[in-house]
């Protein structure tokens, strides 16, 4: 019976090392994680502390010990907000790195055109840095977000704004990229829907910094709402024109997309009054409690610098990995993993967001949060 046991135990062990390696990026000591992340665009105020946020909570899960026995190794490209980097980033970790998922991938078109590849290959994409509704498109299956969607953001933010103050003209500014066409057909949709007029819209190109043109038209349209889908740095210079040009009484929305805590801290009250819809609460205006403080001070520790909103979601949504591997079980494959995320339901008291995930809903959380900047931060004023 002991040399039948022993044969049972090494066989199931076979079994175990031959399903890893069977799966792309698993073996018995390591699973690669990927990331095609921007941290030198015009979004690396967002991609940077995101993917410190990640490593800290791999740094966490790895020092313990891994997850089943397993180190995660963490695999990120730089793309610098273009997509012929995306791609080039996505070809050396599926092809060399041979990830087994993709985490916080960075930017709506770069996620879109990755999709030809990871689709073919079933995947995992987790957690990606845009909340464009393209994120779960065909098939959904390997696809997982954690927040609700720029156009959700901007149905929510532009009806809070008409209601609490009475708006009749609706703009946008935007890239005519699909992150920046998500938000102007939200913003056209918004305004059928409430009975206002979509009075005017400009494109941008992801560089351009000298939008006094742009302005002067919106303004003479009579805009009352502006939403915007810009870069961070675009973003914060279009609120700046705006003053200096005289324009006070037009209410300017971002999303997710500009919910920075750089955007709020510019000096001299820059970006004051400046609304933002999101879907989660700032960190900064939570600070005092137990498990954002705790994070706020591991971050400076850790980077000697202030730690972010999108630092935050990194760790959040590395967190989110660390479970699904946990749950998923020492035989790890792709199938396994993807049950192990449609499993998911906790409360995440860093985002202080009930994350739930299932077979019909591969998106955690549908909150959204309108928000304003005030006196150097971001303060909440509405949870829909």
């Amino acid at each position: 019976m002991k040399h039948l046991t022993t044969a049972l135990a090494v066989g199931a062990a076979a079994l175990a090392s031959q399903v890893a390696a069977d799966t792309q990026g698993v073996s018995d000591s390591e699973v690669v994680i990927g990331s095609v992340n921007d941290l030198s665009g015009i979004f690396a105020a967002v991609g940077v502390p995101a993917v410190n946020g990640a490593n800290m909570r791999f740094e966490e899960a790895n020092s313990a010990g891994g997850v089943h026995g397993r180190q995660i190794r963490f695999v990120v490209e730089d793309n610098g907000y273009q997509i012929p980097r995306a791609m080039q980033g996505y070809n050396k970790l599926l092809n060399r790195d041979k990830v087994f998922a993709m985490l916080l991938s960075l930017g709506t078109p770069m996620n879109t055109a990755g999709f030809k590849l990871l689709d073919s290959k079933g995947i995992p994409n987790i957690g990606p840095l845009s909340a464009a509704r393209q994120m779960l498109q065909d098939p959904v299956d390997n696809k997982f977000i954690a927040f609700s969607s720029y156009y959700d953001q901007v149905q929510v933010g532009v009806t809070y704004l008409a209601e609490e103050f009475g708006a009749q003209e609706v703009c946008s500014m935007y890239i005519p990229s699909d992150f920046g066409k998500e938000i102007a057909e939200s913003t056209a949709d918004a305004a059928e829907t409430l009975g206002l007029t979509m009075a005017g819209e400009t494109t941008h190109k992801p560089d351009e910094l000298d939008f006094v043109g742009s302005l002067t038209k919106l303004k003479a349209a009579e805009c009352d709402i502006v939403t915007m889908a810009l870069g961070v740095r675009q973003g914060i210079t279009v609120v700046g024109t705006a003053k200096k040009l005289g324009w006070t009484d037009v209410k300017f929305l971002n999303t997710s997309a500009g919910f920075l805590e750089p955007v709020a801290q510019v000096p001299g009250g820059v970006t004051d009054g400046l609304y933002a819809a999101a879907g989660w609460r700032d960190l900064y205006e939570r600070a005092a409690d137990p498990v954002p403080a705790k994070f706020i001070a591991d971050y400076k520790a850790k980077f000697d610098q202030p730690a972010s909103g999108f630092a935050m979601l990194g760790y959040s949504a590395a967190d989110t990995v660390v479970r699904a591997l946990e749950a998923a079980g020492a035989d790890l494959t792709h199938e396994s993993f993807l049950a192990a995320m449609e499993s998911l339901d906790y409360a995440d008291e860093l985002t202080d967001v009930q994350i739930t995930y299932g077979p019909d809903d591969h998106r955690g959380a549908d909150v959204v949060v309108v928000s304003v900047v005030e006196n150097g931060g971001w303060k909440t004023l509405a949870v829909k």
